[in-house]
């Protein structure tokens, strides 16, 4: 729980904040669990909704774009090339903006599709899907230029 909550947040001690505030809370309404899903389930989502409010609460803005802007440069990544090791793209990851991280850890790492992640964030899908490519393309620079 604590590393989805990093994951989000990108700042280890919110996280500890936003985990123990998850915590409370599934304490505190334990009675309103329906046991329709497991109970690391249910206490995932409540640690994902608390770090998403800690955003909000920071004033991440996350706006509608044009979305005939083209978002693809000239200039391509060879993904197979890159050495994809866990450490160098967890650090990649948390140097992304946090719009960009919180839309790529919810669809590649919390398995959120876009319709979703646009009703959590409060924002169109087609701005969910366009973060998500832009953090994808600035993924593979940050990951580009540590293997230089």
């Amino acid at each position: 729980m604590y590393n989805v909550a990093v994951r989000i947040v990108n700042h280890n001690g919110e996280a500890e904040d936003v985990l123990q505030d998850a915590f409370l809370d599934a304490f505190q309404k334990i009675h309103d669990f329906r046991q329709t899903s497991t109970f690391g389930a249910w206490l995932k989502q409540i640690v994902i909704n608390r770090a998403l409010n800690q955003l909000r609460n920071r004033k991440v803005q996350l706006v509608d774009i044009d979305e005939s802007i083209d978002i693809c440069d000239e200039e391509s990544y060879d993904e197979e090339s890159l050495n994809y090791d866990i450490q160098r793209v967890q650090h990649a990851i948390q140097q992304l903006p946090d719009g960009f991280r919180t839309v790529i850890c919810l669809y590649l790492l919390e398995g959120y599709d876009h319709e979703e992640i646009a009703e959590v964030l409060g924002i169109a899908e087609s701005t969910s899907r366009t973060q998500y490519i832009r953090a994808k393309k600035r993924l593979l620079e940050i990951l580009g230029t540590m293997a230089r």
